[in-house]
């Protein structure tokens, strides 16, 4: 609605003044309430870094006298103290805490925490849905370069990857911080595959890298289909988990297999290996390329860092399969010797 004469606008500004003063009012108490949580905030991480101190001094001395003492009592205190720790984890993902180093480097003491929970949630989502868009534009432009051969295409496919994994470190950093419980390697797996793109980057436009050029389209084809498969199937189990209360709601989807996503899993597991089998395959065509008159130092470097990939992932997602079949054998017996 706009106003035909300037007494309206004087009138309706006049009107507005009380309306401003309701505002000024309420910002003030906001401002105040802030600088509030702030102090709180300061004396709840002083007493809980005390707590925790003292903790872990009887922690130790319990270590020390257990064999002198009455194995119930023991028992008891140290029931006892994993219960306190527990309570504190809960106190302290309230609670802002410090940047990792790699954060500290980048964004220098910023303070990234996310206090609110369902904040929180929906930056994971938004995470979520930033792999999930990126993986369906670098599936287009691989299969653009797989049926035409424009450099600049393929420029714009390493650019691409260079930032969608230098992206994913930060996003992954800060989700750290608010509770994720990712595991180092797969952080570990989205440095070195931004190291990666960023040596396919400046590959020299010789003969070795035509030779590996159409490999590596169907590899980035094939692991885009891998990583929307994951998305829609681990992004159902967290909703379900997360529903459940089973499971901490910043877990994210990642490049393996955790011992939470089980229900339903045979489908993807097949699919996981074929992935590493792939970057295996990569790495012994590249040391064959290395062998080739025309090849650079990127050739060699990159056979090494693809073979670092696929052990890395091929271990770290063997290990967690018997680690579940074993949780699921203690689950049987516990419940036949209830029956």
């Amino acid at each position: 609605m706009e106003y035909e004469n300037i007494e309206d606008c004087v009138k309706n500004l006049q009107d507005l003044d009380e309306e401003f003063k309701s505002l000024d009012t309420i910002n003030k108490e906001y401002v105040t309430k802030l600088e509030e949580v702030g102090e709180l905030q300061e004396k709840c991480v002083k007493q809980l870094n005390h707590h925790r101190y003292r903790l872990g001094i009887i922690s130790k001395s319990l270590k020390k006298i257990r064999k002198k003492c009455n194995p119930e009592e023991a028992k008891k205190l140290s029931e006892a103290l994993s219960k306190r720790k527990a309570q504190l984890n809960d106190i302290e993902q309230v609670l802002p805490k410090p940047n990792g180093l790699y954060l500290k480097i980048i964004l220098g003491k910023l303070n990234v925490s996310i206090l609110n929970k369902n904040d929180r949630f929906r930056y994971k989502d938004e995470y979520e849905k930033f792999k999930l868009v990126l993986s369906v534009i670098g599936f287009v432009l691989a299969l653009i370069n797989l049926v035409t051969n424009v450099r600049v295409m393929e420029i714009i496919l390493m650019f691409l990857l260079v930032w969608y994994y230098c992206t994913l470190t930060i996003r992954e950093s800060i989700l750290k911080v608010n509770g994720s419980r990712i595991k180092g390697w797969w952080r570990f797996h989205h440095f070195m595959s931004t190291v990666i793109s960023g040596v396919l980057l400046i590959w020299p436009n010789n003969q070795p890298w035509y030779l590996f050029r159409q490999q590596f389209m169907y590899f980035n084809v094939f692991i885009s289909i891998i990583q929307y498969l994951q998305f829609v199937y681990q992004r159902g189990v967290l909703y379900r988990l997360k529903a459940l209360g089973e499971r901490h709601n910043m877990d994210i989807t990642i490049e393996g297999f955790h011992s939470w996503m089980w229900r339903g899993l045979s489908f993807l597991l097949p699919f996981l290996y074929a992935g590493y089998a792939f970057q295996l395959y990569n790495a012994y065509t590249l040391y064959k390329l290395s062998f080739h008159e025309e090849a650079s130092w990127q050739v060699p470097v990159l056979a090494c860092l693809f073979f670092v990939l696929f052990l890395g992932n091929t271990i770290t997602t063997s290990m967690v399969i018997p680690q579940k079949f074993q949780e699921r054998f203690m689950k049987v017996s516990m419940i036949s010797g209830f029956n």
